[in-house]
C-alpha cells in the first residue's frame, strides 16, 4: 500500500509554455501550469464546466522532455506526489504553495500525420 501514499495523477491541457529554469550545469527544473476540466449538470440541469489550475515541476531527464516537446495547449498526462512550499513574498508575508512533482509524463496530443 506504501505505492499508493501521496500519488497523483492528473489528465489536462497547458495554460503556458513550459518555464525551463536550470540551477546548475546538471540540474534542470521545468515549471508547468495545466488546466483540468470537469462538466456537471447543476439542479437546473444546465451545463457547467469547472476549471482548476495545477502547479507542476518536473526535474532531469523529464524536465528536458517536457522543455522540449510540450507547450501552451498540449494535452499530457502526469503522475507525481504532491507537496506544500512556503516561501516569503516582498511584503514578508509567508505564502504556501501546492505543487506537484512529476515523475511520468505522457503526452496525448496526436502526433502529425507525414506529408
Amino acid at each position: 500500500m506504501n505505492a499508493l501514499r501521496n500519488r497523483v495523477l492528473l489528465i489536462g491541457r497547458l495554460g503556458q509554455d513550459p518555464e525551463r529554469v536550470e540551477l546548475n550545469e546538471d540540474r534542470v527544473k521545468v515549471n508547468l501550469r495545466i488546466a483540468t476540466n470537469e462538466v456537471h449538470r447543476n439542479t437546473e440541469g444546465n451545463k457547467v464546466e469547472t476549471t482548476q489550475w495545477h502547479n507542476v515541476i518536473a526535474w532531469g531527464a523529464l524536465a528536458e522532455i517536457m522543455a522540449k516537446y510540450l507547450s501552451k495547449g498540449s494535452e499530457i498526462a502526469i503522475e507525481g506526489r504532491l507537496v506544500y512550499r512556503q516561501f516569503e513574498d516582498k511584503l514578508g508575508v509567508t505564502r504556501t504553495v501546492s505543487e506537484v512533482v512529476s515523475t511520468e509524463m505522457l503526452m496525448l496530443d496526436k502526433a502529425p500525420v507525414p506529408a
